[in-house]
């Protein structure tokens, strides 16, 4: 246990909480250290009226009693804490109740220092809540070449001892299989060898570095079809239009992107989302778009002891409420073809052929409606092509055009896009080419939404041709290349040498040879030529290099011109 000063770094959440002195105002002419704090010397202990002792500062001649003192609480501290029991289960009082897990990217493509971070966010994340067989129970699963599960559902029922399993998980590195891991984690949330809860809440909080080696939308979906609420939280460079398909709509409030030493901003926000969806022992509804959401409900029910009655409708308008008959082993059921920005009244009646359960009801409001496009992204920018997405994706377009041309200019060429796709490859372009790209929506009302963007072609890369070498002396040679096609704005040459160092030269456009040095006879290299551009560089042209070694007359006639010099 160490003593810090006013002002020192907290360095880690999970560690157990340091003695923190709190100096009262500085006396002029004392020392302070890095950090604000006084030396020990001048640290003095009294008795606090609340209880306990309190830190002060004294003058130096309390140095030994202030050191005699500082043991004595270090001492009482430890002693106290090594009988103390570790705290049963507590009755809840936070009124939540669900399985959350945690989809932790355990790989070798996640560095230590963002793994650190990602455990303290899981415990502040989790911190305010109560667990317990009817609370919230949480585990991990790690995304590593083989997926594995740290602890299940209902080990750690405390919050102790589920900050303590935190602080001790480990990174296991390994490839980024994000979709096994999926599909481990949807047989885990309704396992109850896992210690998974049939009738509660099931919320994954996948946090991702925004990369898989395999293909995570299909098991995404299965998850998200059991009923599963999906929150992700990207702390690289991902893909948004893959996330935001994957995360449970709407995507701005299940889907976060957030570098990983900023992760507390986002805590507050994602726990109260979280919050919302495990509301202990009640209809919910989550995945609320402008025209559906999901409800979900604790499974009351089998199929052989009874069924469900729902009615639903705008609760301005009871007139227009619809009834549905649910079979009694369902939990969950998405209702469509909604009107956008209407609040709807809910009511979920079990009907029990052994025993009387009470109501439920809710209260829903959609989304406002939805435009399409509301973003237009350019991606895999080329010298000739480009690829055009948009987002959202939605039922009432029919058909998306996608017009582009050059600018300046006048001439535009237009694509014919399917209602139900959101994104389209443009090929045939200039190099080095400003377009403007405009993305329009029909939808099948007849109306059009449109949203532009520009996007740039790269130069064409090109290679430099013919690479030669010229015999330049007892250890020189002189590399020479034809021009490379384009607007060059420089070469790279590079010259490996089996022994010895290797060299880079960097020459102007209208230079088009180099004298390469450290490469007497008989030696052997690679040497490459490649052409800059103002986007990227061209393509490298690489030969080998053999030096033939002196024959006695070539030695003879060196000798005779360093003499002529």
């Amino acid at each position: 246990m160490a003593l810090k000063g006013v002002g020192g770094r907290k360095e880690n959440s999970l560690q157990e909480p340091e003695l923190a002195a709190q100096p009262n105002e500085t006396r002029s002419g004392e020392r302070q250290d890095g950090f604000g704090s006084r030396t020990m010397t001048e640290l003095g202990l009294c008795w606090a009226p609340s209880g306990g002792f309190k830190a002060v500062w004294a003058g130096p001649g309390s140095a030994m009693l202030a050191k005699v003192l500082f043991s004595l609480l270090l001492w009482l501290r430890f002693a106290a804490g090594q009988d103390t029991p570790e705290p049963a289960p507590q009755p809840s009082t936070s009124n939540t109740e669900g399985d959350l897990l945690f989809l932790l990217d355990s790989s070798a493509s996640v560095s230590r220092h963002e793994f650190s971070k990602v455990k303290e966010f899981m415990w502040d994340l989790l911190q305010p809540f109560t667990f317990g067989p009817r609370d919230v129970q949480t585990s991990i699963i790690h995304i590593s070449t083989t997926p594995s599960m740290e602890f299940p559902f209902d080990q750690h029922l405390t919050s102790s001892a589920l900050q303590k399993a935190i602080g001790a998980t480990r990174q296991l590195m390994g490839d980024t299989n994000t979709g096994q891991a999926l599909s481990y984690a949807r047989e885990k949330l309704f396992s109850s060898q896992a210690g998974a809860r049939p009738d509660v809440p099931k919320v994954l909080v996948w946090v991702t570095d925004g990369f898989s080696t395999d293909d995570i939308s299909e098991p995404m979906q299965l998850l998200k079809d059991r009923g599963v609420t999906v929150f992700i939280v990207s702390t690289g460079r991902g893909n948004f239009l893959q996330l935001s398909a994957a995360a449970s709509p709407p995507s701005d409030r299940h889907l976060h992107f957030v570098d990983v030493d900023d992760l507390p901003i986002i805590t507050p926000e994602l726990r109260d989302a979280i919050r919302d969806v495990i509301q202990a022992n009640r209809l919910h509804a989550t995945d609320v778009t402008s025209s559906s959401f999901r409800l979900v409900w604790p499974q009351l029910l089998s199929q052989e002891s009874g069924f469900y009655s729902l009615e639903y409708g705008p609760g301005a308008n009871p007139a227009a409420r619809r009834s549905l008959q649910v079979p009694g082993a369902q939990s969950s059921l998405v209702l469509s073809q909604l009107a956008p920005g209407t609040t709807y009244e809910v009511t979920l009646v079990p009907e029990s052929n052994e025993r009387y359960f009470p109501p439920q009801s809710t209260r829903v409001t959609t989304l406002p409606e939805e435009i399409s496009p509301a973003q237009v992204l350019i991606s895999d920018s080329g010298p000739r092509s480009f690829q055009v997405s948009w987002a959202p994706v939605l039922d009432s377009v029919a058909t998306y055009q996608v017009l582009y041309g050059p600018l300046p200019g006048n001439s535009a060429q237009v694509l014919q896009v399917d209602g139900r796709h959101n994104s389209t490859l443009v090929e045939h372009l200039a190099p080095n080419t400003t377009y403007l790209v405009t993305v329009t929506a029909i939808y099948r009302s007849g109306k059009e939404k449109s949203l532009s963007a520009k996007a740039c072609t790269l130069e064409e890369g090109s290679r430099v041709r013919h690479l030669r070498f010229e015999d330049a002396g007892p250890s020189s040679v002189r590399a020479s290349w034809d021009s490379a096609a384009g607007a060059v704005r420089g070469y790279r040459v590079r010259c490996r040498r089996q022994s010895g160092a290797s060299s880079v030269l960097s020459v102007a456009p209208q230079v088009h040879s180099v004298l390469l040095s450290d490469l007497p006879r008989g030696s052997r290299g690679r040497v490459c030529v490649q052409p800059l551009y103002s986007h990227q560089a061209g393509k490298r042209l690489c030969r080998s290099l053999h030096r033939q070694p002196a024959t006695e007359s070539q030695g003879y006639r060196h000798r005779q011109q360093d003499r002529l010099q």
